[in-house]
């Protein structure tokens, strides 16, 4: 089943990817019936943001209440990859939770959709999702 995304908030989020440089940018992704209605930047907080993100836990924590609040629903999370590589790496499998929420990477100017596979409590691997980009 495919992702909706705005032309809108894709630029926004090339236009973090390319702010962050050579650091990975990172964020939440909301929305319901798998259409982004807001992408929503967070810190990246990880030890080494040039290799890894870590959505800072803040944020995290401030949109499950937002969302225990009656507010728009946690639709998966978006990170960008300053190796150009668009697919998820080793470290995003070793790290992502069997949540079932959608991933989008940034790289080499392009954004690309993923959903995590998980074996018991373990994400093994990702599938693509397709993308549509609208207006």
């Amino acid at each position: 089943m495919a992702l909706h995304l705005s032309s809108n908030d894709q630029k926004q989020l090339l236009n973090w990817a390319a702010d962050a440089g050579q650091n990975e940018c990172c964020g939440v992704l909301r929305g319901r019936d798998r259409k982004v209605i807001a992408v929503q930047w967070a810190a990246n907080v990880a030890a080494d943001p040039s290799r890894n993100f870590e959505i800072d836990p803040s944020a995290i924590i401030a949109v499950h209440k937002d969302v225990r609040e009656g507010g728009m629903p946690l639709l998966g999370y978006f990170h960008s990859h300053p190796n150009g590589l668009a697919r998820p790496s080793e470290s995003d499998i070793a790290q992502a939770a069997p949540d079932g929420l959608i991933w989008l990477i940034i790289a080499g100017g392009a954004v690309t959709a993923w959903q995590p596979i998980a074996l018991g409590a373990h994400v093994t691997a990702f599938t693509p999702v397709p993308l549509i980009v609208e207006g």
